[in-house]
């Protein structure tokens, strides 16, 4: 296994990192995790070298915290930094903050917490976790010592999260999507190195895009990929991808069987900044090019249309149903898409034009709104 710097620390976190959101489960149910394959898998990781272990409140309907208490059992829990995320959503009072972390310990039989995140941070729920004083509250259990060190993920835009990195002069980390298909996205690769420039330790999730990556590629795209000389899996070109930046000290991955802790060990074994050609790295972005040619929307989410005089997030909704048509995954884009507060949704849309007379890529935006809302959004009653 190799290692890099975890940003301001003094300790080497594996470029590998298990992200428990995708264990194996029984028949099909989210909650009814295969216990044995899974605790076999993550033991197998650390030793191997792996020693950073991601979960959170919600993974699994509750149960991925659990399945983790457990398999940090036997000497296992010393072997690896934990981290877990706080589900900033239903904190409605301040006292919310120690039931749910006091809860989180008791499922994974520790005493402490190595990282705690402030989970899926965005304009809604930062707000919400901030007004109650989390940091305040955080200070105070990394004092008691529940709580190791502080860090948030993340799920909105650049700018977004260049306040939420410049809100707070202590975070240790933060979690980021990022892939060779996702380097304008959310955070990207301008918010990368900027929490990388402060010092932060940027963990990358979904590198293999859930799993999209490493799907049955288009004609064209599989045509470049087989221009390449040196043939890797679709799974390995996109870890390497995410390994060669320099500012990456780790990618989490959601491994499901043991062929990909497998396969995933062995891509590991080869990362280092720097270490894909320039070739190869102008094929992955004629890659992206392809990619974006499936695109429905020509959205460049320059914002003009923003702010929309009846608060519709205009790009997050059009961003939204590209990629579910880009990468044939709605349920994907509806989980997102259906986070957004109700009054940002695209039904809130009156029909004023405003958007369409300002957008500079003539984008008949009041249809598109209509069609991604119910393509995206709730379902009819």
């Amino acid at each position: 296994m190799k290692y890099r710097r975890f940003g301001k620390l003094d300790w080497d976190v594996s470029v590998l990192g298990f992200g428990a959101m995708r264990l194996p489960v029984i028949d099909e149910k989210p909650s009814q995790i295969d216990e044995t394959l899974s605790i076999n898998m993550i033991r197998h990781a650390i030793d191997q070298g792996v020693n950073y272990l991601d979960t959170a409140y919600p993974y699994h309907q509750g149960q991925s915290e659990v399945l983790v208490g457990k398999a940090l059992q036997d000497g296992y829990r010393d072997k690896i930094k934990l981290a877990t995320k706080q589900p900033s959503w239903l904190m409605k009072t301040a006292d919310d903050f120690d039931t749910y972390l006091n809860e989180q310990l008791q499922k994974l039989q520790t005493d402490h917490i190595d990282f705690y995140l402030l989970h899926s941070m965005n304009r809604t729920f930062w707000p919400q976790v901030r007004d109650l004083d989390v940091l305040e509250w955080a200070e105070k259990a990394i004092a008691d010592g529940r709580i190791g060190q502080l860090g948030f993920s993340f799920h909105d835009d650049l700018e977004m999260f260049r306040q939420l990195v410049d809100a707070y002069d202590k975070w240790v980390l933060c979690q980021v999507q990022y892939n060779y298909l996702d380097v304008e996205y959310q955070a990207g690769k301008e918010g990368l190195e900027y929490a990388h420039e402060k010092g932060l330790a940027v963990v990358v999730m979904e590198p293999l895009r859930g799993g999209q990556i490493t799907q049955e590629q288009p004609a064209a795209v599989a045509k470049l990929w087989e221009s390449i000389p040196r043939q890797r899996s679709q799974a390995d070109w996109a870890l390497q991808w995410v390994w060669n930046h320099e500012e990456v000290p780790m990618a989490l991955s959601g491994m499901s069987n043991m062929q990909q802790v497998e396969e995933n060990l062995a891509s590991a074994e080869l990362s280092a900044p720097g270490a894909l050609s320039e070739e190869e790295l102008n094929i992955i972005d004629q890659v992206q090019v392809e990619y974006n040619k499936l695109c429905p929307i020509p959205c460049t989410d320059c914002r003009y249309c923003m702010p929309c005089p009846h608060g519709v997030d205009i790009p997050y909704t059009l961003l939204s149903y590209n990629q579910s048509v880009m990468y044939d995954n709605p349920r994907r884009a509806r989980l997102f898409y259906r986070q957004l507060p109700l009054g940002q949704q695209a039904n809130n849309c009156e029909e004023c034009y405003e958007c369409e007379d300002i957008c500079p890529q003539s984008i008949p935006i009041v249809e598109w709104l209509e069609k991604a809302h119910d393509w995206l959004g709730p379902k009819k009653k």
